[in-house]
C-alpha cells in the first residue's frame, strides 16, 4: 500500500472511501464539512448510535448523496477529554482494518482530525502510516493456499482540509514513516521466516541484498576471521551447530563530513535451543524470533539509507545458531573474549550476551560516537515489563534520554532499568573474570551489567526487546519493533551531532 499526503475538500474528494474522525457525538472539522454536503446524514447516523463510542469503532455509509466519495467510513476517536496517542492509534487501527475488508482501491483519510492536540500534525502523519502499514502486512509467502484475500486498497491519501498547502514538516514525516514502515516490514519478514530457511548464511545474503539496493558497504566475517580476532565467546555459542557463523558488517555513510559513526548491533541467533542447557519443548518454535535484534538493525539501516539521513551508521550483526551436540559448549567451560576478558559459561542458554560481548569489542575499531545494541536477551525482561515496553539500559544519561524520547514519539516505548555496580557481584566467578549469568534475581539487569563490562570505552545503550519483538498465540508473528524507534532515534541523533 502506498501512502501520500495532499490537501483536499471532504465534500468533493473523489475517492473509494472517505475516512472521517468523530469525538463522541462531535464530528471533526472534515466530518462536519462532509455532513453539511450530505444534508446532515452523518450527524444523524452518529446521533442514532450507529457508531460505537470506543476509539477504533467504525460505521460505513455507501454512496451518500451530496458527496463525491463512493463510501464514507466514520471512525470513533473516543471522548475528546480522554484522547491521547493510544486512542489515536486505536482509531487509526480500526480504520485500517475496516479499509482492509472493503473493495475500495483508494481511500482518503483526513488526518488533521486524528491528531493529538499537544503532539501536532507531523506526529499524526507518522502514526497513520505506521499503523496502516502494520495492519496491511501479510506473511503468506510459504503458504500454497491463501486463506484470506489480500486487501484491495492500493493507495491511502492523508488529506488536509484546513491547510492551504501541505507543510514541509508533514511531507518529511510521511517520508520518514514510509521508510520506517518499509524497514519494519523487512524486519517482520526476516523474523517470520523459519530457521531452516533463515540460516546465518541466508541472513548474510539478505544483508548483501539490502546493501546492494541501498548502496551500503558490506563485509561478512567468517569463522576463521572470528578466530583470528579472538572472538572466543561468539565461537563458543556456534560449536554445536552445523551452520557456520557470520559476523555481518554494514556501513551507511550519509554525513556531509567525516564523523564518528553511530553503531547499531543486533543479536542474530537464527535459532536458539538453549544448547546443552536445553529449553523446554513448549513454544520453542518461537526461538526463530531470536534474531529479531538483527532484523531490526537491518531494517533501520535500510530505512536510514532510503531517507538519505545525514549521519554515518555502522550495523554489526553477529549471526549463528545455538544448538546442542557433541561439540557444543558445556556449562562450566571458560572462554576468552575478544576484549581479553574470560567468561565462565554457567548456562549455555544465556548465549545472546556471549555473541554481543564480542561484537561490542569489535565496535571499538570504528571509534564510535555511540553504540546501541538491540537483542531479545532475557525472559526476565518479559517478566518485568511484559509485552508493552522494551527494557533500556545505558551508561550515558543523555543517550538514554534520546532513546526514551524516540520511543515516546513512535509509541514504541522503553523503560530504563539500573546498571548499578551492586549487581555486578552476582556475576562473580571463582574460575574466570566473570560468569555469564547471575541467577534468577534481576536477570535482565545482570545480563545488561555483563554487557556493560565490554562497553566501557564509549557511550553505550542496550535495548532488551524479548517481550516486544514478536507476538504469540493466534496472532503469532514478528512485530517489526523497534525499527521505527531506531529510525527516529538516529534522525534525532543526527540533529544533535
Amino acid at each position: 500500500m502506498e501512502c501520500s499526503i495532499r490537501t483536499a475538500a471532504p465534500e468533493s474528494a473523489r475517492t473509494g472511501c472517505l475516512v472521517l474522525g468523530v469525538h463522541g457525538a462531535a464530528l471533526g472539522e472534515a466530518a462536519r464539512r462532509a455532513d453539511r454536503a450530505a444534508g446532515g446524514l452523518l450527524a444523524r447516523l452518529v446521533a442514532q448510535g450507529d457508531l460505537g463510542a470506543k476509539a477504533g469503532a467504525t460505521a460505513l455509509v455507501y454512496r451518500p448523496a451530496g458527496l463525491a466519495a463512493e463510501r464514507v467510513l466514520l471512525v470513533s476517536l473516543g471522548e475528546r477529554a480522554d484522547y491521547g496517542v493510544r486512542a489515536m492509534r486505536e482509531a487509526l487501527r480500526g480504520a485500517a482494518q475496516a479499509l482492509a475488508g472493503l473493495g475500495a482501491r483508494d481511500a482518503t483519510l483526513f488526518v488533521e482530525d486524528f491528531a493529538v492536540a499537544d503532539r501536532g500534525l507531523e506526529d499524526a502523519v507518522r502514526h497513520a502510516v505506521l499503523v496502516a502499514r502494520e495492519a496491511f502486512y501479510r506473511f503468506d509467502e510459504l503458504k500454497t493456499e491463501k486463506k484470506a484475500p489480500a486487501p484491495k486498497l492500493a493507495t491511502l491519501a492523508l488529506a488536509l482540509a484546513a491547510a492551504p498547502r501541505v507543510p514541509a514538516s508533514a511531507r518529511a514525516a510521511l517520508e520518514e514513516a514510509t521508510a520506517a514502515a518499509d524497514g519494519a516490514d523487512l524486519a517482520r519478514r526476516l523474523g517470520n521466516l523459519p530457521a531452516n530457511i533463515l540460516t546465518p548464511a541466508r541472513l548474510a545474503e539478505e544483508a548483501r541484498r539490502v546493501a546492494r539496493r541501498h548502496r551500503l558497504g558490506v563485509r561478512v566475517l567468517e569463522r576463521r576471521h572470528m578466530a583470528r580476532l579472538g572472538m572466543g565467546a561468539l565461537l563458543a555459542v556456534t560449536r554445536g551447530s552445523h551452520q557456520p557463523p557470520k559476523l555481518i558488517v554494514l556501513r551507511y555513510r550519509g554525513a556531509a563530513r567525516r564523523a564518528k559513526p553511530l553503531v547499531l548491533i543486533g543479536k542474530g541467533i537464527t535459532f536458539d535451543t538453549g544448547g546443552i542447557s536445553l529449553k523446554p519443548a513448549a513454544d520453542m518454535d518461537e526461538m526463530k524470533f531470536d534474531m529479531s535484534g538483527a532484523a531490526s538493525v537491518l531494517g533501520a539501516l535500510a530505512a536510514l539509507a532510503q531517507l538519505r539521513a545525514p549521519l554515518d551508521v555502522v550495523g554489526l550483526i553477529p549471526a549463528c545458531e545455538n544448538m546442542p551436540g557433541g561439540a557444543a559448549t558445556r556449562p562450566g567451560d571458560v572462554v576468552k573474549t575478544m576484549s581479553g576478558q574470560t567468561v565462565e559459561i554457567l548456562n549455555t542458554d544465556a548465549e545472546g550476551r556471549l555473541i554481543l560481548c564480542d561484537a561490542l569489542a569489535y565496535a571499538e575499531r570504528f571509534a564510535p560516537a555511540a553504540v546501541l545494541d538491540v537483542a531479545t536477551l532475557t525472559g526476565a525482561c518479559v517478566i518485568a515489563l511484559g509485552h508493552v515496553a522494551s527494557g533500556l539500559f545505558a551508561n550515558d544519561d543523555r543517550l538514554a534520554e534520546m532513546i526514551e524520547r524516540a520511543g515516546e514519539e513512535t509509541w514504541d516505548r522503553v523503560w530504563r532499568l539500573p546498571l548499578w555496580e551492586d549487581y555486578q557481584e552476582q556475576l562473580r566467578s571463582n574460575f574466570a573474570d566473570v560468569a555469564n549469568v547471575g541467577g534468577r534475581p534481576a536477570g535482565a539487569v545482570t545480563a545488561a551489567c555483563f554487557l556493560s563490562r565490554f562497553a566501557k570505552k564509549y557511550r553505550w545503550a542496550h535495548l532488551d526487546i524479548a517481550g516486544t519483538a514478536w507476538r504469540s498465540g493466534r496472532e503469532k508473528g514478528s512485530t517489526g519493533r523497534p525499527v521505527p524507534l531506531l529510525v527516529r532515534f538516529a534522525l534525532r541523533y543526527a540533529e544533535r551531532a
